[in-house]
Order: structure tokens, then sequence, then C-alpha cells
């Protein structure tokens, strides 16, 4: 097609995609062209404008490495993570799931431990957290023999593999469910944390004025052949950024009781000051078992990164 006004070239492009010989791919791309020269229109995109925004677009996949994903942390940061879970989930999104964002620092291959071990590998001053969680499905019934991946931030915000100060994969394991469809294990109360500024996510961020806080949790990843893999986060019940999360992800079936305890025995006979509790249940659903690509697939060496937090407006 000979190229008239600005009108045709929308409908040139949806002509060629007619091509495509999946339907899938056609019916996806097809929207996501419509959608992007409705936006431009709309927004009256200036050609300097759209240069900028392919500079930020090529920086994410610049700035994604082995042990840093921006790209996840764009798409969350505008809540398209948070949204395409809730599509996807939970009846596609007709009922509460348990099931939330995957995040951009889970690893495949964490340590594989016995219910009730525990995967502080450093960090042992801090107060500890005793986590007990159990699998069922949609029918009440528990989940046998899942296995069940666990990863969260230290007490002072950083994930191991952004940390080179902390032992390769700490506060990360994998267990397994029992007859009961529960596994337990020790480690450390995560804190909330702010997420990394040096890209375009700090960026866009800062344009909006908002803060750049994650509340504290702890990330579960469930895989049972015969149901659909469901990650999850399990937010501290204390934080003050459950509402104004960055990445949009708290759900109220994911606000968890973090529970402080002070001069009470702990599980573990070594504990001798104050320790906290978890107690969370999960649902999956009968689906399809599989492994996403891990957004990180190593360690970051050299200095710890700096942390730094911004100001909600």
């Amino acid at each position: 097609m000979i190229i008239q006004n600005q009108q045709d070239v929308t409908a040139a492009v949806l002509a060629e995609l007619q091509r495509a010989e999946n339907p899938r791919f056609r019916e996806i791309m097809s929207a996501a062209v419509r959608h992007l020269h409705d936006f431009a229109r709309e927004a009256r995109l200036s050609e300097v404008e759209f240069h900028q925004a392919c500079g930020l677009i090529a920086k994410l996949g610049q700035l994604t490495t082995e042990s840093h994903n921006e790209v996840v942390l764009a798409c969350g940061s505008v809540g398209l993570s948070a949204l395409v879970c809730l599509l996807n989930n939970g009846d596609h999104g007709q009922t509460e799931t348990t099931a939330n964002l995957m995040g951009p620092f889970w690893r495949l291959d964490s340590p594989a431990y016995a219910n009730g071990a525990n995967i502080a590998l450093t960090h042992h001053n801090e107060p500890p957290i005793f986590v007990n969680a159990w699998v069922r499905d949609k029918e009440g019934h528990p989940v046998v023999g899942a296995k069940v991946d666990i990863w969260h931030a230290s007490s002072e915000g950083f994930y191991e593999n952004q940390d080179p100060a902390q032992a390769d994969m700490n506060l990360r394991g994998q267990f397994t469910t029992d007859a009961n469809g529960h596994i337990a294990f020790r480690s450390i109360k995560p804190a909330g944390y702010p997420l990394p500024l040096s890209g375009p996510v700090g960026a866009l961020l800062r344009a909006q004025g908002r803060h750049n806080m994650r509340p504290a949790h702890i990330h579960f990843m469930i895989y049972q052949p015969g149901f659909k893999t469901q990650f999850s986060q399990v937010y501290s019940s204390d934080d003050p950024h459950l509402d104004t999360d960055v990445q949009f992800g708290v759900t109220q079936a994911l606000i968890g009781q973090y529970v402080l305890h002070q001069g009470e025995a702990a599980p573990d006979a070594d504990v001798k000051g104050p320790w906290y509790s978890l107690d969370h249940h999960f649902v999956i659903e009968a689906g399809e078992a599989r492994l996403p690509k891990p957004p990180i697939t190593g360690k970051a060496s050299g200095e710890r990164p700096q942390l730094e937090v911004l100001a909600r407006r």
C-alpha cells in the first residue's frame, strides 16, 4: 500500500500482519499495533518524544544482566506485571487468588532442604522467623509432594544476588510439601527495600513523584505436575508501604500476619531473644506445570550497591 496519510499507516501494518500463520501471534500483534498507533495519536507524540521513548526501551535491555532485570522492574512499576497475574489466575480474574508477581529476583536451582531447615546462611544475629505454609487445591485437599521455592531480601533490603557480601543462595531454598500439604522453614524477617534507581525505572519514578519502596515480603513458587505453577509473595502486615507498593503487588489475600513473640520459647532451642512466626495458606489451580525462564541467572560481584529511597510527593 502506498501511504497517503497517517491513517493509512495503521491499515497497512494490520493488513501485512494477516500473513502471519500463527493465529495467536496474529491476534496479539494486531492488538499491539492498534493500541500503539492509537496511543501515539492520543498523546500527540512528537518526534523528539518518540526518540526519547526508543532510548528508554533500549536502556532497559542494556541494563538487564545476569544479576539484574530492569525490564521486569519496569513492567512492575507501571502495574503491567500485577495486571497480567490477576488476569491469568483466580479463574481468569474472577475470584481471589494467592498468585502474585514472580519479580525480578527468582533464581533456578536453589538448594533443597528438609522441612524445618534454616535458609539463613548468614545474618545470624537478626531475630529469626519461623514460617509454616500449606498448599491446597481449589477443593481444599492438600497438595502432596509439591516443590516450593523460597527467596526473600535480607534485613538490610538486599537479595543475595545483589549483595556480594552474602553467601551464594543465602535466604533461598526449596522445600517439599508433606502429606498435609505443609512446609516449614526458619529464616530472618525480611525488610522492605527500595527498587534500584540507576536506570530508566528510577527516572520514571522521579518524574512521577513516587517512592521506590516495596513492602517486606517472602516469595513462594509452588510447582506440582497437574497444577499451574504459582508464584506468590506474602507481605508483612506491619509494613508502612502496603498501600503504596511501587510494584502494585499487594492484594488482601497475601497480607500475612508476621507475629512478634517476646518472652516465649521459640521452636528452636538456640533462639533466646524475640522471634517472629508466619502461617499462610495457598490455593493452586489445575493446569500445566511450567517454569518460566529465570529473570536472573547469577550473582553480582564487586562493591555492594547503595540503596537510595525516594520520597513520595
